[in-house]
């Protein structure tokens, strides 16, 4: 490991400027102890400061680590509807997202019908809540995933395509997205966060539609995973969808609306099947759709997860109830307290729901996705 910021330059041929970028995001200060008043201050992350040797280790796998071919988000001013009057302030400083690697389009030349906007910066802002404070992404027209992988010696060949929610209006790109994957990663499964067109984006007049534009984006990315499965050490039956909330109806639109591939299609990943092959609808919108079809034979696994103060457990303890009954196999965790959003936070330890991707291990272990 490399110990002076000019074997840091020359090991991974980074600028000095990049290498400060870095150092900035692994030392950044830990949060407050929002339970103690006195210490209450700005601002409130989901996750503790990432270590300095984790960040390297993204760069080891990632050599364009902060030269992604999208460009950066727009900070914006904070919307309204983001806006908690009783929530912790909002920090002074501009939001950004935690450090990631490249983000990869899902279409090299843009997504259908948004070509004309692929160069188009998206747009970060703070979204305040009673507890915490944490950054969203929307104004999204140039869809892509950001690959976290796994150690070549940990990896265990399966992968998850994470969709953050966000009601459709934005991302919560942190706690339902790079943190997760970051998670995962370091227990040898290929993670993949999705940016997906928003059908109702806070930045106004989106024409995209959920059922359209943004399933289109889900089906791409699995596709995508599964036509660069070799190169990402993963094997192509281990590939699920994740998603929380809006993004959970993705899940649950990607999982019984899967398309096969088009052996004569001229772009190669558009000839993989956009079938995920289990999926994990995580306290999901969408359960009051009637269009949903679930089957034996067509629909992969499930592992869904709730907390019962949040307003969906009856709702998606019937969807279990009807995968159940159609013969596929599933299986449903509804913990007591959580509410809604609670994605990966390191901050409520006593919390049973904390350790809900535990379960997620658990569970992909018990149908033999983690088998090397």
């Amino acid at each position: 490991m490399p110990k002076s910021k000019e074997e840091i330059c020359r090991k991974y041929s980074l600028t000095p400027e990049e290498v400060d970028a870095v150092l900035a995001l692994a030392l950044r200060p830990r949060p407050a102890d929002l339970s103690n008043p006195a210490l209450r201050r700005p601002p409130p992350m989901s996750i503790p400061r990432i270590p300095l040797t984790a960040l390297l280790g993204t760069l080891l796998f990632f050599p364009t680590f902060l030269r992604g071919d999208l460009p950066p988000p727009r900070v914006m001013p904070i919307q309204p509807m983001n806006a908690e009057p009783k929530g912790p302030p909002i920090p002074a400083a501009p939001p950004v997202e935690s450090a990631h690697p490249p983000a990869i389009p899902l279409w090299p030349a843009g997504a259908p019908g948004s070509e004309a906007r692929r160069d188009e910066p998206e747009n970060i802002s703070w979204r305040q809540e009673p507890d915490l404070v944490f950054p969203i992404i929307y104004n999204i027209h140039n869809p892509s995933i950001t690959p976290f992988l796994p150690r070549p010696d940990l990896a265990t060949g399966a992968a998850v395509i994470i969709a953050p929610g966000g009601g459709h209006w934005q991302l919560t790109i942190d706690r339902e997205g790079y943190d997760l994957a970051r998670w995962l990663a370091g227990r040898g499964i290929a993670a993949f966060v999705l940016k997906y067109r928003l059908a109702r984006d806070i930045a106004g007049n989106s024409t995209y539609k959920v059922d359209v534009d943004a399933l289109a984006d889900a089906r791409r990315a699995i596709r995508l995973v599964r036509s660069r499965a070799a190169e990402w050490h993963v094997k192509p039956d281990r590939i699920g969808f994740l998603g929380f909330s809006a993004g959970g109806e993705l899940a649950l639109l990607a999982a019984t609306r899967a398309e096969p591939g088009r052996a004569e299609a001229a772009d190669p990943v558009e000839r993989q099947s956009s079938r995920p092959d289990f999926f994990a609808p995580i306290y999901p919108g969408g359960l009051q759709r009637t269009d949903l079809k679930v089957s034996k034979e067509d629909t992969p696994p499930a592992f869904l997860v709730c907390a019962l103060d949040d307003r969906m457990p009856e709702a998606l303890a019937n969807f279990f109830i009807m995968l159940h009954q159609a013969g596929v196999s599933a299986e449903l965790h509804v913990y007591s307290r959580g509410g809604h959003g609670f994605g990966v936070r390191a901050d409520r330890p006593q919390l049973a729901i904390s350790n809900w991707t535990e379960r997620l291990v658990d569970w992909l272990g018990d149908h033999g996705f983690l088998t090397r």
